[in-house]
């Protein structure tokens, strides 16, 4: 290689390091105002005026699989090739910020994790296209193989300090065999056979949903979204039915007592 291409290869990895810390500064300073400590407050923010309490403790646990899932398939994106490289660099970009921005940076170890975490193949594939850089990709990838050990075990203990079943835990290995499965057998990109195998987990369909991959992520939201109102929609109405019934059946009972008085 010649002195040029290094310095392009050194150029391209610093500019790929000045733009993650930048990021993630900004990122920390919008996490730190008063505007989202206001959202952050209001009602609209507030899960409990969308779910029940229940509910709420299902979907932290199942957040933990879900950041799990979503690393795999970044992972993949990374060691394998197929044409949606934009979206992938922005969504690897996004997860690797919440990451960093999430851990802890005192020990060395942390600092090498952080190093790690910076996802110079997606930075440089969208500021340079073609970039040598891109084979740091390979540590990018190790670095993601902790955090899933790492969510992994706050998944454990978010359900054993709750008091919550692993139950959710058999769910999600379906769908990582099935999405998987689906991955190979039908020759599909990994979003792809995320919406195939969410469409037909949620009774919608077994074809993939949109043609570019904003209509694919656009595909899931509304799967998924839809799929855990539908269930709390469903736990609402029995909570309600049950609660009305449990209440005139207690009104009965205490007419039957008070008129059992004044007969005595």
């Amino acid at each position: 290689m010649s002195t040029e291409g290094i310095f392009i290869i050194i150029f391209q990895i610093l500019v790929s390091i000045g733009i993650f810390a930048a990021l993630a500064y900004i990122t920390n300073i919008v996490k730190k105002s008063r505007l989202m400590d206001r959202f952050k407050k209001s009602r609209f923010s507030n899960p409990l005026e969308y779910f029940p309490s229940e509910e709420i403790f299902i979907l932290k646990q199942a957040f933990y699989l879900i950041v799990i899932l979503a690393i795999i398939v970044i992972c993949l994106y990374l060691t394998f090739d197929w044409n949606e490289g934009f979206y992938i660099y922005v969504l690897d970009i996004v997860i690797s910020l919440y990451l960093a921005l999430n851990m802890d940076k005192d020990s060395l170890k942390d600092k090498l994790i952080l190093f790690l975490l910076i996802p110079f193949g997606s930075i440089t594939g969208i500021l340079f296209a073609d970039s040598m850089v891109i084979l740091l990709d390979l540590i990018h990838i190790i670095g993601y193989l902790y955090f899933i050990k790492v969510y992994y075990r706050k998944f454990v203990e978010y359900s054993e300090n709750n008091g919550l079943g692993i139950t959710i835990i058999l769910l999600f290995s379906i769908i990582l065999v099935s999405f998987l499965f689906t991955l190979i057998v039908e020759n599909v990109s990994p979003m792809d056979s995320m919406t195939m195998v969410s469409n037909a987990f949620t009774s919608n369909s077994f074809d993939a949903s949109g043609k570019n991959m904003i209509g694919k992520l656009n595909s899931l939201v509304l799967a998924w979204g839809g799929f855990i109102l539908s269930g709390v929609g469903t736990a609402t109405l029995a909570t309600s039915i049950i609660k009305r019934n449990v209440s005139r059946q207690f009104d009965e009972m205490k007419d039957l007592v008070k008129k059992k008085k004044e007969e005595k």
